[in-house]
């Protein structure tokens, strides 16, 4: 599994093409801006202004999405803190939505960048409005991972959007960690002791040293001679070997 940020970029637009809700939004967000006719495009009939709004605002998502992921991912691997990347990713799309928002202006209303304060008014508002909307889409999928009294897992943003459930397990695969949760399981390439120190708050074990697991996700514990094997609530089996006996029973997964 190729974990690289255009790989990465490339399965996020992928989650996002296919899903409803995206679409929804994205078309509601053009509605309203075509019925709202801001930034000077009262000029056109409702009709017309409606398309163009819900062509801007496609293009836009999308096109802001396919820049920003992969800008993300690069700061995310060089530590960058998580809103700084936040900034610079949307600050990227910003640029990238600038110039198509240039072309299709020209191609609709024949605007120019020769237009005297034309293009730092139109690179203001639109850079501005990519970073809001960056932040708000990683505020809101954040939300959508944690629970009351949890910080949610970073580790679940490496993964595809219809993946990112509760976390099961990790497990090491050659140079990856497969990562499990209620929605799928993802190869990503990390260490697992990296993986595992991006799991937020989330109630966890290392039962080897291959294995990682959620405590309250594991079904039943039984012996295995001086080992013992851990009963996901996906039905696999997870090997815990004799040094981390202890830590299970101090868990209570495994009776004294």
């Amino acid at each position: 599994m190729d974990g690289s940020p255009l790989q990465i970029a490339k399965r996020e637009m992928q989650s996002l093409a296919t899903s409803p809700s995206v679409w929804i939004g994205v078309l509601a967000a053009g509605v309203i801006l075509g019925l709202a006719a801001p930034f000077g495009t009262g000029g056109l009939a409702v009709a017309p202004r409606v398309v163009y709004w819900v062509f801007v605002a496609t293009l836009g998502f999308f096109l802001g999405s396919l820049v920003a992921t992969p800008v993300a991912e690069i700061l995310r691997a060089r530590n960058v803190p998580l809103w700084p990347s936040v900034v610079a990713s949307g600050a990227a799309a910003g640029v990238a939505n600038l110039g198509a928002l240039l072309v299709v202006n020209w191609l609709v209303f024949r605007l120019t960048v020769s237009e005297p304060g034309y293009l730092a008014t139109l690179g203001i508002n639109v850079v501005l409005i990519s970073i809001v909307v960056s932040g708000a889409y990683v505020a809101i999928e954040r939300s959508m991972m944690r629970d009351d009294t949890a910080t949610p897992a970073r580790l679940l943003e490496r993964l595809p959007v219809e993946k990112r459930g509760a976390l099961i397990s990790l497990s090491v695969q050659d140079h990856y960690v497969e990562v499990v949760t209620t929605k799928g399981a993802e190869l990503v390439l990390i260490r697992l002791s990296d993986a595992m120190a991006e799991v937020g708050d989330t109630p966890g074990l290392q039962v080897h040293r291959s294995h990682w697991v959620v405590t309250g996700a594991v079904k039943s514990a039984r012996r295995d001679g001086a080992r013992a094997v851990l009963t996901m609530v996906d039905g696999r089996d997870i090997p815990v070997s004799r040094t981390y006996i202890p830590a299970i029973r101090e868990a209570g997964l495994l009776p004294r």
